[in-house]
Order: C-alpha cells, then sequence, then structure tokens
C-alpha cells in the first residue's frame, strides 16, 4: 500500500507516494538520492543514517517515510550554506574529527543540532549527546572536541 507524503527536505518542498513500510533512510537514499546518511546497523544503534526532523536528530533506518508527512528533515547535504561549511562542519576538519568518514554525517548533525538549540553543555553534556553514534576509526577524543569548539563558538 502507497501513501502521498509532502514535507520539506534541505528546504526544498517534495511530494511523493512512498509504501507504508518504507522507511525514511531508504526515501532519503533511493528515491530522492540524498546519500549523506548512511545504512550502517539498520536497527537504530549505530547513529550513521542520522538526519534531523523538526531539528532533533532521528534514526532514519528505523523512522518511517510515512511520518515525515508534514516535516522538516535536513541531510548532511543541507547542512553547508552557499558553499561555505557551517560552524560544526569546520569544527570537524579544524580538530581532525574526520577519518573514513562514514559516521561524521550523523555525528555532524547531532552536533548541528545541540549547537542550534542554544543550550549550554559541559564535556559530559556532549558525550551523551553523542552516545548514539559509534566510530570504529576515530576513538570519539577528536570528534568530542570538535563539538566542544562548535557549542563554545
Amino acid at each position: 500500500m502507497n501513501k502521498r507524503i509532502n514535507c520539506v527536505v534541505n528546504g526544498k518542498r517534495e511530494s511523493l507516494e512512498v509504501q507504508v513500510g518504507e522507511t525514511l533512510l531508504t526515501m532519503l537514499r533511493e528515491r530522492l538520492y540524498y546519500t549523506g546518511a548512511k545504512k550502517g546497523c539498520g536497527v537504530g544503534e549505530c547513529g550513521a543514517c542520522t538526519v534531523l526532523i523538526d531539528g532533533v536528530p532521528i534514526n532514519s533506518c528505523i523512522y518511517l517515510a510515512v511520518w515525515a508527512d508534514g516535516k522538516e528533515i535536513v541531510t548532511i547535504e543541507g547542512v553547508a550554506q552557499d558553499g561555505q561549511l557551517s560552524k560544526v562542519q569546520q569544527a570537524f576538519v579544524d580538530e581532525g574529527a574526520i577519518q573514513c568518514g562514514f559516521c561524521t554525517p550523523g555525528l555532524v548533525l547531532t552536533a548541528t543540532s545541540l549547537v542550534e538549540s542554544g543550550k549550554k553543555c559541559c564535556r559530559e553534556d556532549i558525550k551523551r549527546e553523542l552516545s548514539g553514534h559509534l566510530c570504529r576509526c576515530t576513538g570519539y577524543q577528536n570528534i568530542i572536541k570538535a563539538v566542544e569548539k562548535a557549542v563554545e563558538g
């Protein structure tokens, strides 16, 4: 069974038919060709598929596309503006928080949500916010430093 949904993805209005059991990750990657969100575990544990839905980080591999009706979605492709890296993206570059890059889009989006919330946070708060992400390469220290830098401004 299909359902028509309307949503905004990276500032662009989209209207499309989705299968009722289709994940948001599949819709984004296979129908709209936003490939920054990755399929890692497929069960919402690794964070590689993270996107922002109405400003909140969500694992798109376990979020049904039909639930996105009326929502605003941001993928990693929508973070940089006018060819300029966002504050979070630049902090990741500056702090060497990127290695293979598979986990980076999800981490950047979660950090973006934290920065945009305006909350004051300490290192432990940042660790807690990033706890839904797995990274096999970095050991997390440079990632945490990058988020601290972005949060501090």
